[in-house]
């Protein structure tokens, strides 16, 4: 259930506040309208405890004036006085409860109009047009949609209470003072107007500079967020001074607009203390009079005095809470300014109302009606194109870089809109269909395709998510009457729920996940990605497959042909085997004196190695002095190698035993351990004897293991299973060749050992081994469902060029839509790729729309009918041949001999 921000915002924060809170904005301000008696009472009663129980002369009973009202108490003197002293107590906590139930109360409200407000902008966002993102960069949306509208939430739950509270206060103990002598009510107020009236003034120019500054930090955050995507071309072309010095250039001004600001912020805090300090000067000269001259008691004094002391926190919230609104008010509209663009995405365009209204039958033929595309620069992108696609074709635009078929295909898919003119499918235009349901049967990809940061899977399965689906047998917990269907509710968010099922195999075509997962092992060999997958499932470490015993079966024989093969001399000395009996070269120093691999992610090489178990292991085996040794050489290394080079390095992950912030300290630590080891302590100890845990011989080639400290490592192999406590038993998992170990990847596994260092083209070698062995015992499909977890990076940085354009085109066959758009999606491809994977795609999709917007004029020999475009528009159509001869295919001027005629 989605719900839908308004296509116009609120103008004023104060009409978003009584838009969306209304009735809780009247149930703060009746909340503190009841706080107000219980205000009055607490000052009210120390001065009957003053003058009427502390001071009260004679025997009772005794006369009290309360609140006007003259009451007779039978009580003596001390419980009277303890009497009224709980009375007070109660009062002070009833008062304080109420307070505390407003605050909370207020602050929760503050916080769901926050949300309400980030969402709105969030889906604001998803409809602007695609123009507006060219203008304005994420270094802009996005610390508006999160800092800049932080004070905004803030203020929402006390926009109204605050004044009305915090001014309820003020007059209530002005109207208290008023009741003890109207003089001293006074000379309280004095200063009042004058404060009224210059602090508004001067807080305006401070808004003034506020709003500049705001304005000039989101060209700070443009510029970072500049620095980090073209980080690279500032190292090739050594511009870091540059930017080094236009970064120091906007800070200078926000440093100049800051200084401002706390001139005229302070002055103004300097003014209200002065103003604020100079009224007791009254009370103590003219209250002191009055009671010198009898017509003001001691406690009407001492209660004024104490009531006014009070009136300063009011006075300073009502001020607070004015900067604030302003504050507020300006940054409101900035903000809504900078989300309301012209040619908005409309909310009836993102319902996906039409996905089960639309015959998906009613689609043929696409049409482009009298198509015209202006650039605001007044540039013709497009120029009167009109022309009619069936379905089920397969067509091809071809044409230079300035011809307009890029723009073209974006029309097709309402990445923009046309100046002029429409695109129909079939009787339906293109611009009156939802964005779900243009996602439904429309795929489209280009050149840059951009992938979220998570899986493979997760990425291809995301152009089949328009829409949750709604599960009849759905846990309570996943239902939209739960709390958090509740909480987004009351504060207009989205009550689906993420982490529930989106993909509609009814849509798609499929009655079950098993078959959704046949059409993704299609569709990765359609384009050429089912081995990139495949090795990807090969190297990941996932926990133990939950599968039959005929599958473990399965996979000990898998492991039975990989170690008959790796004794063959075609693979000899390319694996090294895990053998109890033996030091394996090519696994780590920890991994050989486990014998296993850790399972635990929160245990660390170095946490082993503190382990009281295993360093008492080391001492009984008589490693340890060793290990201090390895430990100190490597520490001298690793200094020497990497102590010049900047963190981040990418060294330093590569091949660095030592974090670049920790070197310096193993520095010292070297230069204590070359002097004695008795100078370390347990701790400087301990993180020398932890660094031989990840040496591996065979890599790194330092010459630091000999064969005498192998012995030793082995001799303690024994020990450490023989005697490992229970304590630890579940964070290791041992290699044992008729086992599966989780702790290592699947490679690892059916290879039972490691990968040898050293030999030629080991890698690829051992890797087309398994890959012949997993096709021959049917684990393909396995590994690629283990495959399909490997993450891909931050927004897809782990993926090659080549891969990300596969897998950006595998993402929209696996939807199947009724109209494929390819739009120069393969570009960063070699040529034979290309037209391999082209014709992949055509056969894949026989019978079926494909739209090609080609960047290689000879692919139009695979396509069964070919447009040509120029300048803009239509220069001629038609079958490939004549159009197109198989000479004429390597350019674009031998593709335009021959031909009919332009239309």
């Amino acid at each position: 259930m989605q719900n839908r921000a308004p296509d116009v915002m609120e103008p004023t924060i104060f009409q978003f506040i009584l838009r969306y809170s209304r009735p809780q904005q009247i149930f703060l301000t009746v909340m503190i309208v009841l706080y107000f008696p219980l205000q009055y009472l607490t000052l009210e009663l120390p001065k009957i405890i003053v003058d009427d129980a502390i001071r009260a002369e004679g025997d009772p009973p005794y006369n009290v004036a309360f609140m006007g009202i003259d009451v007779t108490i039978e009580l003596d003197q001390v419980t009277f006085l303890i009497a009224l002293a709980f009375a007070y107590l109660g009062l002070v906590l009833l008062a304080g409860g109420v307070k505390y139930y407003v605050n909370v109360y207020r602050g929760r409200l503050g916080e769901r109009m926050l949300r309400r407000l980030r969402y709105q902008l969030f889906e604001r966002m998803l409809r602007f047009p695609l123009r507006h993102f060219r203008r304005t960069s994420q270094g802009e949306i996005i610390p508006m949609i999160t800092a800049e509208v932080e004070p905004l939430g803030g203020f929402v739950g006390t926009a109204y209470s605050d004044p009305i509270f915090q001014g309820g206060q003020l007059l209530i103990i002005l109207g208290f003072i008023m009741a003890q002598d109207w003089i001293l009510g006074l000379a309280a107020i004095t200063f009042y107007p004058l404060q009224v009236y210059i602090l508004p003034r001067l807080q305006k120019k401070v808004n003034e500079l506020a709003k500049r500054r705001v304005r000039e930090v989101r060209k700070l955050s443009d510029h970072i967020g500049e620095a980090v995507s073209g980080i690279q071309e500032v190292h090739v072309h050594g511009t870091g001074d540059l930017e080094r010095s236009r970064f120091s250039s906007r800070m200078s001004k926000i440093y100049d607009i800051r200084y401002e600001i706390y001139r005229r912020k302070f002055f103004i805090k300097f003014l209200n203390n002065f103003i604020d300090k100079l009224t007791p000067f009254f009370f103590f000269s003219i209250g002191g009079y009055l009671v010198i001259a009898g017509s003001l008691s001691v406690g009407s004094l001492l209660a004024i005095i104490a009531a006014y002391k009070e009136i300063s926190s009011p006075w300073k919230e009502l001020l607070t809470w004015y900067q604030q609104k302003e504050d507020v008010r300006i940054k409101y509209r900035q903000i809504i300014r900078q989300f309301a663009p012209e040619d908005m995405i409309d909310t009836d365009l993102t319902d996906g109302s039409d996905l089960d209204r639309i015959d998906r039958a009613s689609l043929d033929p696409v049409q482009f009606s009298g198509i015209r595309l202006v650039e605001p620069d007044g540039s013709i992108i497009l120029q009167d194109v009109s022309l009619t696609l069936p379905l089920k074709t397969h067509v091809a635009f071809v044409g230079d870089a300035h011809c307009g078929k890029t723009e073209l295909g974006e029309l097709l898919a309402r990445i923009q809109n046309p100046t002029s003119g429409r695109v129909l499918l079939g009787e339906h235009d293109l611009g009156g269909l939802s964005e779900p349901f243009i996602g439904r049967v429309i795929g489209y990809v280009d050149r840059a395709p951009f992938f979220q940061t998570g899986t493979i899977g997760s990425n291809l399965l995301y152009g089949m998510k328009q829409r949750p689906v709604t599960k009849p047998d759905a846990e309570p917990s996943e239902k939209a009457d739960s709390q958090y269907g509740k909480e987004a509710l009351l504060t207009g968010n989205s009550q689906d729920l993420f982490n529930g099922e989106w993909v509609d195999y009814a849509a798609l075509g499929l009655s079950d996940p098993k078959l959704l997962r046949r059409r993704i092992n299609d569709v990765l060999e359609t384009v050429e990605l089912e081995q990139f997958v495949l090795n990807h499932g090969l190297r990941l470490r996932i926990g133990m497959p939950e599968r039959s015993d005929e599958w473990m079966g399965t996979f000990l024989r898998a492991r039975e042909l990989v170690d008959s093969q790796l004794k063959t001399d075609e693979y000899q000395d390319l694996v090294e085997p895990f053998d109890p009996e033996r030091y394996n070269e090519n696994a780590s120093v920890g991994e050989n004196l486990i014998f296993g691999t850790i399972l635990d992610p929160d245990l660390t090489r170095d946490d082993l190695a503190r382990d009281p178990f295993v360093m008492e292991l080391l001492d009984k085996t008589g490693i340890t002095f060793d290990f201090l040794i390895i430990g100190k050489k490597l520490t001298e290394t690793m200094i020497e190698l990497f102590s010049d080079l900047p963190p981040g390095h990418e060294y330093f992950e590569r091949f660095s035993f030592i974090r670049h912030r920790d070197l310096a300290d193993y520095q010292a630590i070297a230069a204590k351990a070359e002097r004695s080891f008795d100078e370390l302590d347990e701790d400087e100890r301990r993180k020398l004897v932890a660094l031989p845990f990840q040496l591996v011989t065979a890599r790194h080639r330092l010459g630091l293991i000999n064969d005498q400290v192998k012995d030793l490592i082995l001799q303690a192999r024994k020990t450490f299973q023989a005697e490992l406590p229970e304590r630890l038993r579940e964070k290791f998992a041992f290699f044992d060749s008729k086992t599966y170990n989780p702790g290592v990847s699947f490679q690892d596994n059916l290879l039972f050992g490691k990968v040898a260092y050293g030999q030629p083209h080991s890698a690829s070698r051992v890797n087309a081994l398994l890959n012949a062995v997993v096709t021959d015992l049917g684990l393909t499909d396995l590994l690629i469902e283990i495959g399909l977890n490997a993450p891909v990076g931050v927004a897809g940085s782990s993926l090659g060029s080549s891969e990300r354009q596969k897998l950006g085109l595998a993402r929209i066959l696996l939807k199947d839509p009724e109209i494929l758009i390819v739009n120069e999606a393969m570009a960063g491809l070699d040529r034979a790729a290309a037209l391999r994977i082209m014709e992949s795609v055509l056969r894949h999709r026989k019978d079926r729309n494909v739209i090609w917007f080609l960047t290689i004029p000879e692919g139009a020999n695979r396509i069964d009918h070919v447009i040509e475009m120029r300048d803009g528009g239509i220069l001629r159509q038609g079958p490939p041949q004549p159009l197109l001869t198989e000479e004429g295919n390597s350019d674009l001027p031998e593709f335009r001999q021959g031909g009919p005629e332009k239309e």
